[in-house]
């Protein structure tokens, strides 16, 4: 595009930058510099457009090209301060705050910046009379830069305080508000934030950050629907928002809608190439869709784009049948050592490193990073084996035999017959059997649902006096039924037509007396496989949240004897309830165990179970690529290419295995 009226150009994108579209703003910025890239105008307007979206990469080196061309540019000097000041170099952001200060000495912005870096410096007094001067020469500003740099460095309650205090002087200080939303958010007062930000976007329907904002607010209350229709109103506002569509792509993607998703990153990333979050999002749902070379092509551009970023990488190895080559190992293990890499990207190009090193039958190696990734993660992660077992205690205390005695002489629970849940423990076969009984045509596989967790909570109840699990002993029958209510009417969100449909979130195990009591007639399918192979299939995958007892080898060992007996427990006291279907059994006899599942679940015959690959539907776990494939002796024992390195998982897991032979499970 040819721009014939630069001022005209530089206007427009001012005033996008003013209404917050950032995107619009660059767009035109880089369409002009096509024409001329050695225009300052438009050098420093992309340089803060790029601050205000914090690339601090990207802003840097057009406002570095712009102070060395023209130092006494209008605010280059103080958004380079800002900058490098966000970047943690705070040594070099004091002398363009200060050259910010002497070009104009009533800029109370840079003097508070300027407080900011000397504290972090450790000059408190210097540090604090720049910040007390600020507060002289305009306390308002000041008091919203103070509080934006206290959030910044985590002090979030300080922050409260003084955004408070601007708003109690200004009410309609949207800034201040948004900051005050983001603090409610970090404290997780989800419904405190999702006001404040329903109060920003009335004051300002074009401040796009409160949209995306109050999106977030929505979606951490399990309000994804909401969120759906907050996005679709911003992106009415402005079309061309790309970071509009990306989030509306991440709540289409958590609410199944998989194909809506993937049309919304596409748009993404065509407002904004650039954006590599909504390239690794495309790839994600594109391999969920079981188009595994465009998520391929899809993951290798945002690593173009961000080489650093470990998820990136681990995303290509988690497809499972991806295979890196010798150049990508040699560059990963080069920046797994980065000085100043962050730790979720060591994490995650440590199992990704892991997964190489194994496909290359190098064993050794392999554990060896795999170990190391493990031990990074658990540092980051808060778990406790004893409170585990205190659960799990609580839940054989509360479900009793005498319990479901008297459940099955009232009449309680919803009698819907509809959900099959397929329950155990990570990387044990669950989605092998959600394939095959999702390619049933009365059957719809919907995968992990978080609903019956979050129905469980429902017995939580502090102005009864009810805590969970035990509460449920002072709930009346129909409190009881209504929770049954809640999961069937919180589920047809995920649903279409058929009669029946999975729910296999492996956790819900522990849900077994509970979903037994409310759903009487829901079906319960244990997954299972060799205790080995499950805990190092476990140890090997990290997962994108929860399973933090995965992350420790003991730890790990000791959840699965704790998973062992309260699976025996529910057996002992729902005899019959529960089917048990090992992994293996599957693998060697699989027209026999397709036609048990069926039976047990109530349902006919059909030929598609078995050629369960065949089957077009989305798959959203770590198997994905491999339920696509004929079934396959290849993951039977898998353990043994690391057994030198599984003794101490062997002595936990002893009462589960033949001493003689530990390939033979015992119980």
């Amino acid at each position: 595009m040819t721009i014939t009226n630069p001022k005209k150009t530089f206007n427009n994108a001012i005033s996008l930058l003013k209404n917050n579209e950032y995107e619009k703003a660059e767009n035109l910025c880089r369409d002009f510099l096509n024409q001329d890239d050695q225009d300052i105008n438009f050098l420093s307007l992309l340089g803060t457009i790029l601050l205000k979206k914090n690339d601090f990469e990207g802003a840097e080196s057009y406002l570095r090209t712009v102070a060395r061309l023209a130092p006494a540019y209008p605010n280059v000097q103080e958004d380079l301060g800002t900058l490098l000041l966000n970047l943690g170099k705070f040594e070099e952001a004091l002398l363009p705050l200060q050259t910010a200060i002497e070009q104009n000495p009533n800029k109370a912005s840079a003097f508070t910046k300027l407080g900011g870096a000397l504290k972090n410096l450790g000059r408190d007094e210097a540090g604090d009379a720049a910040l007390k001067h600020a507060a002289n020469l305009s306390p308002d500003q000041a008091d919203l830069e103070n509080a934006t740099m206290l959030f910044a460095n985590g002090k979030f309650r300080e922050a409260e305080v003084v955004a408070k205090k601007i708003i109690e002087k200004n009410p309609r200080d949207v800034n201040a508000a948004l900051l005050l939303g983001r603090v409610a958010i970090n404290a997780r007062a989800f419904s405190d934030a999702e006001q404040i930000f329903r109060k920003i976007v009335d004051i300002a329907p074009r401040f796009m950050l409160a949209w995306h904002d109050l999106s977030t607010a929505l979606k951490e209350q399990d309000k994804e629907e909401e969120a759906q229709e907050v996005l679709q109103k911003a992106i009415s506002i402005d079309s061309g928002n790309a970071i509009s569509h990306y989030y509306l792509a991440a709540i289409f993607a958590k609410l199944g809608k998989t194909e809506e998703s993937a049309t919304s990153y596409k748009i993404a990333t065509e407002l904004d190439p650039k954006l590599a979050g909504a390239h690794l999002g495309l790839g994600h749902v594109l391999k969920t869709l079981g188009d595994v070379d465009a998520g391929i092509v899809a993951y290798r551009q945002a690593i173009n784009l961000r080489p650093n970023f470990g998820e990136i990488y681990f995303s290509l190895s988690n497809l499972k049948t991806f295979r890196f080559t010798d150049d990508e190992i040699k560059d990963m293990a080069s920046r797994i050592d980065q000085e100043k890499l962050d730790t979720d990207s060591v994490v995650h190009f440590a199992f990704s490193l892991g997964k190489a090193y194994e496909d290359n039958k190098d064993y050794d190696k392999a554990f060896e990073y795999y170990l190391r990734g493990n031990e990074e993660h658990r540092n980051l992660i808060s778990y406790d084996p004893v409170q585990t077992e205190l659960a799990h205690e609580k839940l054989k205390e509360t479900f009793t035999q005498e319990f479901f005695e008297n459940i099955k002489t009232s009449d309680v629970g919803n009698p819907d017959k509809s959900p099959i849940f397929i329950v155990g423990l990570p990387r044990s076969g669950s989605t092998l059997l959600e394939q095959i009984l999702a390619s049933h045509s009365q059957v719809q596989g919907t995968s992990e649902l978080p609903d019956l967790g979050i129905v469980s909570q429902m017995i939580s109840n502090k102005a009864k006096g009810r805590a969970f699990p035990g509460g449920i002993l002072q709930m009346s029958n129909k409190e009881i039924t209504h929770l049954g209510d809640e999961y069937i009417k919180r589920t047809k969100r995920y649903r279409g037509d058929t009669p029946f449909f999975t729910d296999k979130m492996p956790n819900n195990f522990a849900h077994v007396g509970l979903l037994s009591a409310i759903l009487p007639n829901a079906k319960i399918i244990d997954a299972r496989r060799h205790p080995l192979d499950s805990c190092l299939g476990s140890f090997k995958q990290h997962f994108a949240k929860g399973q933090t007892f995965t992350y420790d080898m003991f730890e790990l060992g000791e959840f699965y004897l704790h998973y062992d007996n309260l699976m025996h427990h529910w057996n002992d006291v729902l005899p019959g309830k529960v089917l048990r279907v090992q992994y293996e059994d599957v693998v060697q006899n699989l027209d026999t165990q397709v036609r048990r599942i069926l039976d047990y679940c109530g349902l006919p015959f059909e030929e598609g179970c078995v050629n369960f690959h065949e089957t077009k539907r989305s798959v959203r776990t770590a198997s994905s690529e491999q339920v696509r494939q004929p079934i396959y002796s290849g993951s039977v024992n898998t353990w043994q290419r690391f057994d030198s390195h599984l003794e101490p998982l062997k002595d936990i897991l002893e009462p589960l295995l033949d001493s003689a032979d530990p390939t033979v499970i015992v119980r």
